[in-house]
């Protein structure tokens, strides 16, 4: 199954957060941030990845999605 844009998307803000610290997190705001971005916010909440709707901190579960998602792109980036 290919990537879709929403995942896409997700992966984007999972590889924005730093991973060698759990005392920092992110915050998307509504009215700055692209629709696109706020949606995948929330989406990574849904799924149990993030602390808060708007982003806040990584959950044990997501923190090991960002550490795959980051390793995936070491992996890819040239």
């Amino acid at each position: 199954m290919p990537y879709t844009q929403d995942i896409v998307d997700e992966l984007n803000m999972l590889v924005r957060y730093k991973l060698d610290t759990t005392q920092e997190g992110i915050q998307v705001h509504k009215t700055e941030a692209a629709p696109a971005i706020v949606a995948a916010t929330k989406r990574l909440y849904d799924k149990g990845l993030t602390t808060e709707e708007d982003g806040g901190y990584l959950t044990h579960l997501g923190h090991e999605a960002a550490e795959q998602a980051q390793t995936l792109l070491d992996v890819l980036h040239p």
